[in-house]
């Protein structure tokens, strides 16, 4: 008698399924979008933040308990570089998003984090002189008249008034602290992946401290800004510490592991769909015509350069 094999655990199925996983990733972080717009009324930005990136670290801790000891050496000497990555990549990158959704719709926020992937390139001309071939500028540029669309709202005059929503300004300024932070990314110290999650969870919760201080009502307000958040607001904070923070990272770090990261960091354009899909199904927000040509040229342009970046040179002729 033949005995059948026995099923597969589910959670190992899944973690072995790096699309799947890559996918929910990004599900995850586009739903942090949502969740900015749906925090507004029921938990101020500042206490979102701090309890955001609180509730991860205290998450996080009880699995970094084994790496955290061998990787303290390491970040001790450069503790300074990991409250860096906090303090920018986590903490002012969601600060400017927060607060953008005050002022601008769901579906411009997701759609304008495309410009991540703009700075970050010229950022690495800049700055290293990574070089850039001619399609990829194109790419850029087609990807920044997208974006560019749906910053003016279908109106590029406004550029020349200087007559842009304060909201999407504040997600272009986000998208800048991430790219920063991105490109630092090459001096990460070579330590665990939950030691490097504890250490800039820190960073993230100083740094919203501070914003709290420096662009909130102050320390002082923030019992009273805890006491009036209510059932949905300690719902969106448990949402962002749980699933864009900690299991995001945790997925992303094993898709990378699965397929590499060039090609896992594709699957990162995601976020805009994933965001605007969430702004017109939860929100209830309306697609604008401007939005679909936006996105069309966003799309586009990041195709383009990407499939320049990625192709191969002719032996004799340019890039």
């Amino acid at each position: 008698m033949t005995t059948s094999p026995a099923p597969a655990n589910p959670l190992s199925a899944v973690m072995n399924r790096p699309y799947l996983i890559l996918v929910l990733t990004n599900i995850f972080w586009g739903g942090n979008v949502v969740a900015g717009k749906l925090a507004v009324g029921h938990i101020d930005p500042h206490s979102l933040m701090i309890l955001r990136w609180t509730g991860a670290l205290l998450l996080v801790l009880p699995f970094a308990i084994g790496p955290l000891p061998r990787d303290w050496p390491v970040i001790r000497a450069k503790w300074w570089l990991y409250l860096f990555y906090g303090a920018v990549g986590y903490a002012t990158f969601n600060v400017f998003v927060y607060v953008a959704a005050y002022y601008t719709s769901g579906v411009n926020i997701a759609l304008e984090q495309v410009a991540v992937n703009i700075f970050v390139i010229l950022l690495n001309f800049v700055l290293f002189r990574t070089g850039v071939k001619a399609l990829q500028l194109a790419g850029i540029a087609i990807t920044i008249v997208g974006v560019a669309i749906i910053a003016t709202h279908g109106e590029l005059a406004r550029i020349l008034q200087l007559d842009v929503n304060l909201g999407d300004l504040f997600i272009i300024l986000a998208c800048f602290a991430y790219a920063i932070y991105s490109i630092a990314l090459r001096w990460r110290p070579k330590t665990h992946w939950l030691s490097f999650l504890s250490a800039t969870f820190v960073g993230a919760i100083l740094g919203s401290f501070a914003y709290q201080a420096g662009l909130g009502n102050g320390p002082g307000a923030l019992a009273s800004n805890f006491a009036s958040i209510d059932l949905q607001g300690w719902l969106i904070a448990a949402y962002t510490a749980i699933f864009p923070s900690v299991l995001s990272q945790m997925l992303y770090v094993r898709g990378v592991e699965l397929i590499g990261s060039n090609r896992a960091s594709l699957f990162i354009n995601l976020i805009p769909l994933f965001g605007t899909l969430g702004s017109v199904i939860v929100l209830g927000e309306s697609l604008e015509l401007f939005h679909v040509y936006a996105a069309a040229l966003i799309a586009a342009g990041l195709v383009l350069a990407e499939w320049s970046a990625r192709r191969p040179e002719v032996s004799g002729q340019p890039g």
